[in-house]
C-alpha cells in the first residue's frame, strides 16, 4: 500500500482501530451487569458462581492482558503489527465465544484468560498504527480520538450488557464480541497498511512468566483469605509471600536484562513512581467500586441489569466532562495539584458510597458516580501527562506500556482486595443471622450476598428470615470496604504532592534572555532586509 493511498485512508484506518478497542473495552466493564445472573445457580440460568470465582472471572482476563501487553507491543513490532492485530481479534473472538457457552464458572474463568491474552495483542498494536499512518501534526488528534473510545466504552458497556440480559442468557454479553471481531479483523486486512519496527526488541520470556506467576499467586492468596475468612492459614500466607517472592524475583531479573519485559528502572525516579501509583489507586478503587455496587444495585435494592447498567451511565458522563479540560487544569495548577486534588475528590466520592443503605434515594449513587467520573476523568490525564514529561521523549512507548499495565494489575488487586474485604464484613456481619441454619447450610450462606438469597429461595418460606438480614449485612460491609478504599487512595494523594513535579517555575532569567534573543534576531532580519533593498537599488541606478 503506497504512501498517498494511506494517507487518504487514513481516518478510516483510525475507525477500525477504535472498534477493535471499543471490543475490548466494553468487556471491561459489561461483566459487571452479569456478575449477579452469573451468580444464579444452574436451574435459575446461571452457573452457580461464587463470590470468588466472579472475583477471578473478572481477575483471569485483566492479570493476563497486564502481562502481556508489553511483550505483545515487542512482538508486533517484530512479526508485522497488522498481522499481530489480526490474530489477537480472532484469539478474543474465539475465547468470547468460548467464554459465552461456558458450563461452569472454572471453564469461564479460563474462557476470560485466553480474552486477556488476545486483548494484549491488540491494545498496543492500535497505538503503533496510528504513529505509523498518521504524520505529527495530526497524531495529537488521532490519538485523542482513540483516547476518547475508553470513556465511550465504559458509558456503553454497562447499558449494553443490561439490554441483552433484559433479552437473552448471561453468554450474550460476551457473544457480542464475536461479530465486532470479525468484522474488525476483515476491515484490518483490507484497509490497514503492514507495518514494522527495523530494530525490534527481544522477547523477555522469563520476565514475561515471573510477572504472571506472581500475581497469579498474589492475588489467589488474597481471595482466598476473603473467601475462607482464615487470613493466617497456609493456604493463604503461602501464595501470597509465594507471589510477592516471585515478583521481587522479577524486578530483580528486569533490573538486569537488557531486554525487559517491564523496566522497572524507570521507577527509580520518584516523580514517575508517584505518577504511575497515582493511576494505579484510581484504578483500585475503580475496580472495588464497580464490583460491590453491581451487588448493591442488584442483589440489595432489586434493580434490572438494565437498571444497574443505566445508573453507571453518569460516571461515564463526568469523565466525558473533565477530561478534555485536565490539559487546561495542568497547565495553569501543573500536574501535581490536578492529580493531587482529583485522588482527594474520588477518594472522598468513594467514602460517599458508605451513606448508602437499603432505602436510600438512587439519586445519591447516581451523584457519587458522576463526582468520581469527573475526579477520574481530570487525574488520569494529569498523571499521564506527568510520566512522559519525566520520561525523554525515546521513551515514549515505555511510558505508555506502564500506565496501561498499572491500569490493569491496579483493577485485579482492587477486585480481590476489595472483594475480600467484602466478603469478610458481610460474613462477619451475617453471622448472628446464620447460626440459626444447619452447618451445611450455614457455610454455603455465608459465601455471599447472592449465596445467602440462593439458600433463603431453596428453604423457601422458612429461609425469608434471612433476606433482610442480607441487605443489611451487605451495606455495612460496603461501608468498611468504601472507607478503606478511600483512605488508601486519600494517602496515595500525599505522596503525590510529594514526589510528583509540579507546575514549572518561572524562571523571569530565561524569559528576559530569550525576549532580548528573538529582538535581536528581529533587527538582524530587518537590517538584512534593508541591505538587500539597498543592494537592488544601487544595481537599478547602474
Amino acid at each position: 500500500m503506497d504512501a498517498q493511498t494511506i494517507q487518504r485512508r487514513r481516518w478510516v484506518i483510525l475507525s477500525v482501530l477504535v472498534v477493535g478497542l471499543l471490543a475490548i473495552v466494553i468487556d471491561n466493564t459489561v461483566l459487571n451487569v452479569a456478575l449477579k445472573t452469573i451468580a444464579e445457580p444452574g436451574g435459575n440460568g446461571g452457573l452457580g458462581a461464587s463470590q470468588s470465582q466472579l472475583e477471578w472471572a473478572i481477575n483471569s482476563y485483566t492479570l493476563v492482558f497486564a502481562g502481556l501487553l508489553f511483550t505483545f507491543g515487542v512482538i508486533g513490532d517484530r512479526v508485522g503489527r497488522k498481522r499481530m492485530m489480526i490474530v489477537g481479534l480472532g484469539m478474543f473472538g474465539l475465547a468470547s465465544l468460548l467464554s459465552a457457552y461456558s458450563h461452569t464458572p472454572d471453564q469461564l474463568i479460563l474462557a476470560r484468560a485466553a480474552m486477556g491474552l488476545g486483548g494484549a495483542a491488540v491494545m498496543p498494536q492500535t497505538l503503533s498504527i496510528i504513529s505509523n499512518v498518521f504524520e505529527p501534526r495530526e497524531r495529537a488528534k488521532a490519538i485523542g480520538i482513540w483516547t476518547s473510545a475508553v470513556g465511550i466504552g465504559v458509558a456503553i458497556g454497562p447499558v449494553l450488557g443490561g439490554v441483552l440480559l433484559a433479552h437473552y442468557w448471561w453468554g450474550s454479553v460476551f457473544l457480542i464480541n464475536v461479530p465486532v471481531t470479525i468484522a474488525g479483523a476483515i476491515a484490518a486486512m483490507v484497509l490497514i497498511p503492514e507495518s514494522r519496527n527495523p530494530s525490534p526488541g527481544k522477547v523477555d520470556y522469563v520476565g514475561v512468566l515471573a510477572s504472571v506467576v506472581g500475581l497469579i499467586l498474589l492475588v489467589y492468596g488474597i481471595v482466598q483469605g476473603g473467601d475462607n475468612g482464615n487470613w493466617l492459614g497456609a493456604g493463604v500466607l503461602g501464595p501470597i509471600f509465594g507471589g510477592l517472592a516471585v515478583l521481587a524475583l522479577f524486578a530483580w531479573h528486569e533490573s538486569r536484562t537488557s531486554h525487559p519485559a517491564l523496566d522497572v528502572r524507570l521507577f527509580r525516579d520518584r516523580r514517575l513512581s508517584a505518577s504511575v501509583g497515582a493511576i494505579a489507586l484510581l484504578f483500585f478503587g475503580l475496580g472495588g467500586v464497580f464490583f460491590f455496587t453491581s451487588f448493591y444495585l442488584q442483589n440489595v435494592r432489586g434493580y434490572s441489569p438494565l437498571d444497574a447498567g443505566l445508573l453507571a451511565i453518569p460516571f461515564a458522563v463526568g469523565q466525558l466532562l473533565s477530561s478534555p479540560r485536565s490539559a487546561s487544569l495542568v497547565s495553569r495548577y501543573g500536574a501535581k495539584a490536578v492529580t493531587a486534588g482529583g485522588m482527594v475528590v474520588n477518594g472522598v466520592a468513594i467514602a460517599g458510597y458508605s451513606v448508602l443503605g437499603t432505602t436510600t434515594p438512587i439519586v445519591i449513587l447516581a451523584v457519587l458516580y458522576l463526582i468520581q467520573g469527573m475526579a477520574m476523568g481530570s487525574a488520569m490525564p494529569a498523571a499521564t501527562a506527568a510520566i512522559m514529561d519525566v520520561l525523554p521523549r525515546e521513551r515514549a512507548g515505555a511510558g505508555s506500556a506502564l500506565t496501561n499495565t498499572s491500569r490493569q494489575v491496579a483493577v485485579a488487586l482492587g477486585t480481590a482486595v476489595l472483594g475480600s474485604v467484602l466478603a469478610q464484613a458481610y460474613r462477619s456481619h451475617m453471622s448472628p443471622t446464620l447460626a440459626h441454619l444447619p452447618a451445611a447450610a450455614r457455610d454455603a450462606a455465608a459465601q455471599s450476598i447472592s449465596a445467602t438469597q440462593g439458600v433463603a429461595a431453596h428453604l423457601g418460606a422458612a429461609g425469608q428470615f434471612l433476606l433482610a438480614p442480607a441487605g443489611v449485612s451487605y451495606v455495612d460491609a460496603m461501608r468498611v470496604t468504601t472507607v478503606i478504599a478511600a483512605v488508601v487512595i486519600v494517602a496515595g494523594a500525599g505522596v503525590v504532592v510529594r514526589w510528583m513535579p509540579g507546575k514549572p517555575k518561572v524562571n523571569m532569567d530565561e524569559i528576559i534572555e530569550a525576549e532580548v534573543a528573538a529582538e535581536v534576531a528581529k533587527a538582524e532580519q530587518e537590517l538584512a532586509a534593508l541591505r538587500s533593498q539597498r543592494a537592488l537599488e544601487s544595481q537599478s541606478e547602474r
